[in-house]
């Protein structure tokens, strides 16, 4: 693989830093304070609307989706770089281009699977950043590390699909912009193949029966700039059969196409956040004086950001080759990589933030910085589309049976 930037890339990239100078990082404390003034935490700051109308008019909008009829068409080599500048500042660069997730993998899910009808009702908005959107997997009662446990309920009757169920930690179901769900559940529970026993439907958030219950805390955050993370009852929520994405039994298989680039999408924006949190250290390290000399002639601080710094240009590199097979090879023929960057990049991030962290003193777990707050977000993603050991189980099993 090639390793330099295409021109477009370098284009949109020179673009996109200076946005993010101008623009997105001025906006940090703005949005801050806009939000504490708002009647609901869950609303959107003036500043949020205002980045996005920016980004739009610059061209860098929709970034991550490869279809051209739908978005930049980039491929996911072209748009690694892009997204780990995102990552610098998570809670608001995303959102202000159009590429905040859970909308990504939806609007993916609507654009691969859905049809025509479906794409106009709510991919259309959701590309023109109109209405925010939710996807319902997770439940509370079940391991749902395995989706085959999930145990929502969707039965037909006639021509409308009958809905009940218990989801957590929704992302983005809080935003009042939130104006569809995406809920998986089983429509034949008794099937032979576990693996065909799921669908997919299309809800939207005023149906009777569906009740955004409770914002679910992470790490004593609530995750107001995407949403938050809800807890949502489904109580005989009634759709038509029109609602379904794809075919029945189709749905564990949708949600794997949806995950593999969702997976490599957070990976590319940790890279971004480990770069912010050495930026930090690095600036700390030369500010402060301890013990008689500055914290970058300590030993323990230089070891700090000379391992951070390999660990961020290992982790590149193999984002990047990721990004490349999914391009040449497809989801597929990258599983393994997609696993490897999935195990490495969210724990290699914690370790290099915490550090950070630490370099900062209690100014490090405070509101005045952002390390704690990528922290929480970097730890999160080690549970976020499959935690660590299951990626390591799938991954060792392969492995393994290459020798039996």
């Amino acid at each position: 693989m090639d390793f330099a930037f295409d021109a477009r890339t370098e284009e949109l990239r020179e673009k996109l830093l200076a946005f993010m100078d101008e623009h997105v990082y001025p906006a940090e404390q703005v949005a801050h304070e806009q939000r504490a003034a708002l009647a609901s935490p869950w609303d959107t700051p003036a500043i949020v609307e205002e980045l996005k109308a920016e980004a739009r008019k610059q061209g860098l909008w929709n970034l991550f989706l490869p279809d051209a009829e739908y978005g930049a068409g980039l491929t996911n080599l072209q748009y690694a770089p892009l997204a780990e500048i995102t990552g610098r500042s998570p809670q608001l660069a995303p959102t202000a281009l159009n590429c905040a997730a859970p909308d990504t993998g939806n609007m993916e899910v609507l654009a691969q699977f859905g049809n025509e009808a479906q794409r106009k009702q709510w991919l259309e908005p959701l590309l023109a950043g109109e209405i925010r959107s939710a996807f319902a997997m997770t439940e509370p009662e079940v391991a749902s590390s395995d989706a085959t446990n999930i145990t929502t309920h969707i039965e037909r009757d006639g021509d409308e699909y009958v809905i009940n169920g218990r989801k957590w930690y929704i992302s983005g179901a809080m935003n009042p912009l939130c104006q569809i769900f995406i809920v998986m559940g089983k429509t034949d529970p008794d099937g032979e193949d576990i693996r065909r026993q799921q669908s997919m439907v299309l809800v939207p958030r005023d149906t009777p029966g569906l009740t955004v219950k409770r914002a679910m805390q992470v790490y004593g955050y609530e995750d107001h700039y995407h949403g938050g993370h809800a807890e949502v009852l489904f109580e005989n929520v009634r759709v038509p059969v029109s609602n379904l994405i794809g075919e029945e039994g189709g749905g564990f298989g949708i949600a794997q196409a949806r995950l593999g680039p969702g997976r490599i999408h957070h990976c590319m924006r940790l890279i971004g956040m480990a770069e912010r949190a050495i930026e930090l250290m690095c600036k700390r390290a030369v500010a402060r004086t301890a013990f008689g000399k500055p914290l970058a002639q300590q030993g323990v601080v230089q070891e700090w950001i000379a391992d951070a710094r390999v660990a961020v240009e290992q982790l590149r590199l193999l984002v990047l080759k990721t990004a490349w097979l999914m391009d040449t090879v497809g989801n597929k023929g990258a599983h393994t990589e997609i696993q490897s960057i999935k195990i490495a990049t969210p724990r290699t991030v914690v370790d290099i933030i915490d550090q950070a962290v630490q370099l900062h003193g209690a100014g490090g777990v405070s509101q005045d910085f952002p390390l704690a707050e990528l922290w929480a977000g970097a730890r999160t993603l080690r549970l976020a589309d499959g935690p660590d050991e299951v990626h390591q189980r799938s991954l060792a099993r392969r492995e393994i049976k290459k020798y039996l």
